[in-house]
């Protein structure tokens, strides 16, 4: 499983981009190193448009994504590559244990909530697949 923390710079609009498929980016600001931060965009695909509903710029995230990879050939005849990055669950970075500041947070020893928040995300657990 792939994933990154980091915070949420942009939510774009739904793109419907033929009858049948829609999708819907944004960018997170990672940062590995503080002096070079990362700017990634992530896309969201299906039904899975409807996780950024309860996403706002700002807020730290952990994005959970699968790496895409396809090749086009153009009218001419030339072959090209392209990559993206499908999000399938966005989580508010507290529920990670992940902190603006980028450090763990420390382990605390108080009860589990009784309900956590519902992201419309899949929640398996570390082993299942989101398939």
């Amino acid at each position: 499983m792939l994933s990154i923390k980091g915070k949420v710079l942009e939510v774009f609009p739904v793109v419907q981009v033929s009858e049948k498929f829609r999708k819907r980016e944004f960018v997170v600001e990672y940062v590995e190193n503080p002096q070079y931060p990362e700017f990634i965009k992530f896309e969201c695909v299906q039904d899975k448009c409807e996780l950024l509903d309860r996403v706002a710029p700002g807020q730290q995230v952990e994005v959970s994504f699968n790496l895409r990879g396809r090749s086009y050939v153009n009218p001419q005849g030339q072959k090209s590559y392209f990559n993206s990055l499908q999000a399938w669950r966005i989580l508010p970075a507290a529920d990670s244990g992940y902190t603006p500041t980028g450090q763990q947070a420390p382990q605390q020893h108080s009860p589990a909530p009784e309900s956590a928040p519902d992201m419309g995300a899949y929640s398996g657990g570390d082993d299942d697949l989101p398939f």
